[in-house]
C-alpha cells in the first residue's frame, strides 16, 4: 500500500448533535413530535419534518437563556431546519420540539457526559483571565486577508478558485491569515497552557489522537469560530462539498495541534471526526511537518489502496490554509525541528450525518466506490454488447 498501517479515525470526545432525524428519501429529515411517547401528538403545528437544508432567511431566536446539557448555540442551527409550521409557534414549544428531537440520539450516558464537560469549560470560563481580548471580540474578518474576504463575499465557484489552487482533487490550498492573527492566537494559547500549568487545571486534549493542544472552544473563541464557519467556511463548502454535507454545516470543534520537541511528533494515517475541514498553519520556525493525502474513502472502503492520482504531500506554510472532505486520508510526517502550531477547524453537518445512515452508495464522495460503480457500468456495456452481436450473429446466420 502507499501508506503505512491501517487508517484510525481522529475524533474528539463526542459532541452533542445539532438536530437529528430518520430520513424520509424526500430531501426532509423526520423528527418526533411534542409529546410523543408521553401521551399523544399535538395536531395544531401540523407538518413536523425537519428541513434537510437550513432557511437561510430565517433569523432565530437565541437561547442563551435555556438551562440545559445542549449549547445554546444548538437550539439556535436547529431552529433554521424546523419545518415552517413551527417558525411561528411561542419560544417554549420550539424549545421542547427541540429538545425531545436532541433527547432521541443523546443517550443518558451520553447527556451526563456532555453535562460534565459544559461544567468543566464554566470552571475554565470562571478563573481563566485572556491575554488578548480582542481575539474574543472582533469579527473574524478583522484578522483574515483582503483577497480571501473579497472571493468568500462574491459566492461564486470563480470567484473562490481565482485565490486557490487544487494540487489534488477535494484538497483546496489558499492564504487566509494574516500574520499579526497568527502571533496572537499562539500568544493566547501559550498564555492559556501557562495558566493550566500554574493552577494545576487538568486540561482536555483537542482528540484522540493529539497528546499536545487546546480546544479553543473550551476557553472562550467559540463565538469567534462560529462566525468563522458560519460567514466564510460555509460559504466555500457549499460550493465545493455538498456531497458531504457541506451546505448543512451546523456546528464546530476548534482547536490547535502542536509538534516539535517535547510535544507530538508527527500523526498517523487517518480520517477526521468532521465533514469539512480546516487546517491552517500559525507557525512558528520548523522543518519537516508535511501532510500527506490519499484519497476519500468510506467506511468500507477505508483501508483500500490509494491510486497515483490520489498522492499529494503538501509542506505548511505560516498563514496559508488547506481545506479538505473529513474523510480525506491524510496524516502529517514528523516535524524535525523547531515548534509547529496548526489551527483546526472541524465542520460538522447533524443532517449529513442522519442521512449517511442509511445510504448505501457512496460514490458521490468515494473514491473506491466511484471505481467500483465504473467497473459495473463497464462489465454492463460489455455484456449488453456482446449479447447484440450474439443476436446479430445468429440473425446473420
Amino acid at each position: 500500500m502507499s501508506y503505512d498501517g491501517a487508517v484510525e479515525k481522529r475524533e474528539d470526545p463526542p459532541q452533542p448533535p445539532a438536530g437529528n432525524g430518520g430520513g424520509t428519501g424526500n430531501g426532509m429529515v423526520m423528527a418526533s413530535a411534542p409529546g410523543a411517547g408521553t401521551g399523544g401528538r399535538p395536531s395544531s403545528y401540523g407538518d413536523r419534518r425537519l428541513r434537510l437544508n437550513p432557511n437561510k432567511d430565517h433569523k432565530p431566536e437565541r437561547y442563551d437563556d435555556v438551562q440545559t446539557e445542549f449549547d445554546p448555540s444548538i437550539f439556535s442551527s436547529l431552529e433554521r431546519h424546523l419545518p415552517p409550521s413551527m417558525l411561528e409557534v411561542p419560544r417554549d414549544a420550539k424549545i421542547q420540539f427541540m429538545k425531545e428531537i436532541l433527547a432521541r440520539y443523546l443517550p443518558e450516558g451520553e447527556r451526563t457526559r456532555v453535562q460534565k464537560h459544559r461544567e468543566y469549560r464554566n470552571r475554565i470560563l470562571t478563573a481563566y483571565q485572556p491575554l488578548h481580548e480582542e481575539l474574543y471580540n472582533s469579527h473574524p474578518s478583522a484578522f483574515l486577508v483582503p483577497s480571501f474576504i473579497k472571493a468568500v463575499s462574491e459566492k461564486t465557484e470563480e470567484s473562490l478558485r481565482s485565490i486557490m489552487s487544487e494540487p489534488s482533487p477535494g484538497v483546496y490550498i489558499f492564504s487566509m491569515l494574516q500574520p499579526r492573527f497568527c502571533e496572537l492566537l499562539l500568544s493566547e494559547v501559550e498564555n492559556f497552557e501557562r495558566w493550566v500549568r500554574e493552577v494545576k487545571f487538568k486540561i482536555m486534549r483537542p482528540n484522540t489522537m493529539n497528546k499536545y493542544g487546546a480546544v479553543l472552544d473550551d476557553f472562550g473563541l467559540e463565538k469567534m469560530l462560529d462566525k468563522l464557519m458560519e460567514e466564510f467556511i460555509c460559504p466555500i463548502s457549499r460550493v465545493f462539498f455538498s456531497a458531504v454535507g457541506g451546505s448543512s454545516l451546523d456546528s464546530h470543534h476548534g482547536f490547535v495541534v502542536e509538534y516539535g520537541k517535547d510535544k507530538d511528533i508527527d500523526l498517523g494515517f487517518h480520517v477526521d471526526d468532521s465533514e469539512v475541514t480546516l487546517n491552517v498553519c500559525l507557525g512558528k520556525q520548523f522543518s519537516g511537518g508535511d501532510l500527506y493525502f490519499r484519497g476519500v474513502r468510506c467506511d468500507k472502503h477505508v483501508n483500500a489502496e490509494s491510486q497515483p492520482e490520489e498522492v499529494l504531500d503538501y509542506a505548511h506554510i505560516p498563514g496559508q490554509a488547506v481545506l479538505h472532505k473529513g474523510r480525506h486520508r491524510h496524516g502529517a510526517r514528523a516535524t524535525t525541528s523547531g515548534h509547529r502550531i496548526n489551527l483546526l477547524l472541524w465542520c460538522r453537518s447533524s443532517v449529513f450525518r442522519e442521512m449517511r445512515k442509511y445510504q448505501k452508495d457512496f460514490s458521490s464522495w468515494c473514491g473506491e466506490c466511484q471505481r467500483e460503480k465504473k467497473d459495473r457500468q463497464r462489465q454492463s456495456v460489455a455484456t449488453t454488447k456482446l449479447a447484440f452481436l450474439r443476436r446479430e450473429g445468429e440473425s446473420t446466420a
